[in-house]
């Protein structure tokens, strides 16, 4: 199930991809976690898989995410390993990847137009 706002309603999760200037971008909004982490996952092996140059992961949206999204986003940077650029992490990612350790395993971008460009 997932997780309710205070309205009652399941917070909404959109994962969305597009070509742009030579790169796959892929932006997410709401929670990421073991419940809909999968198509971000698929995104990520198929870019692997079709040898994508640069794959550009706009984070800014994101609100929650938990080990999975973690495990998910350290898969890839091993499959894809510089073409995988995470950009404009939330204030709760940003968090996260700081207490974890992760911002100095992941390639982080402070906004989508600087991953694009690296």
């Amino acid at each position: 199930m997932l997780p309710q706002p205070s309205g009652g309603r399941p917070i909404e999760t959109e994962i969305i991809a597009w070509r742009e200037r030579d790169a796959l971008r892929v932006a997410i909004t709401g929670h990421l976690d073991l419940d809909n982490i999968a198509p971000l996952d698929t995104t990520l092996q198929r870019a692997a898989a079709d040898g994508v140059a640069r794959v550009v992961v706009d984070l800014s949206g994101v609100t929650f995410a938990d080990s999975t999204t973690v495990n998910v986003l350290l898969q890839a940077h091993t499959a894809l390993g510089p073409a995988l650029r995470l950009a404009a992490p939330s204030v709760f990612l940003e968090r996260l990847f700081t207490l974890t350790g992760l911002d100095t395993v992941l390639p982080l971008h402070e906004s989508v137009t600087k991953a694009v460009d690296a």
